[in-house]
């Protein structure tokens, strides 16, 4: 399916996609976490949507949220792309876009995915610490990330 070139807002009606989207993007990336994890997490992630974070999307050739990102305080919080949509620069753009509009500079990464953390180091970031647990204050340990000034 075609994909919409441009980042935009995420509305207020997308709410629940942008959830379907990042339980998504985490069962097929994150496969250290269980079910049990997922289900502690779901409700933290849905009350993060829409409040306080800058949440922004790329939709494909229907109008549907494809990939979505979210930015708070100069942080990437949150940044999912559906399954379906893999492999086909939705990360990148809305990871540009996070930085080049929003002035993000900062992203935390489960250490325990190393894709993730090649794909912030092939955009600029590098590793500055790293904290046992997630968040959440669970026992995903974080790798912290800032990007490098060029």
């Amino acid at each position: 399916m075609e994909l919409k070139r441009d980042v935009s807002p995420v509305r207020p009606e997308e709410h629940a996609r942008v959830l379907e989207v990042w339980e998504g993007s985490v069962r097929a990336t994150h496969d250290f976490l269980d079910a049990s994890d997922l289900a502690f997490l779901k409700p933290l992630v849905r009350d993060a949507i829409g409040t306080g974070v800058a949440l922004n999307c790329v939709r494909d050739g229907d109008g549907t949220v494809a990939g979505f990102s979210g930015v708070n305080g100069g942080k990437i919080e949150m940044l999912c792309v559906d399954p379906a949509h893999f492999r086909r620069g939705i990360g990148t753009r809305l990871l540009r876009h996070a930085v080049e509009v929003l002035g993000a500079t900062a992203v935390d990464v489960h250490e325990q995915h190393p894709g993730a953390l090649g794909f912030f180091r092939r955009m600029g970031f590098e590793v500055v610490g790293r904290s046992e647990v997630d968040g959440a204050g669970q026992p995903h340990p974080l790798l912290h990330l800032r990007r490098i000034s060029k």
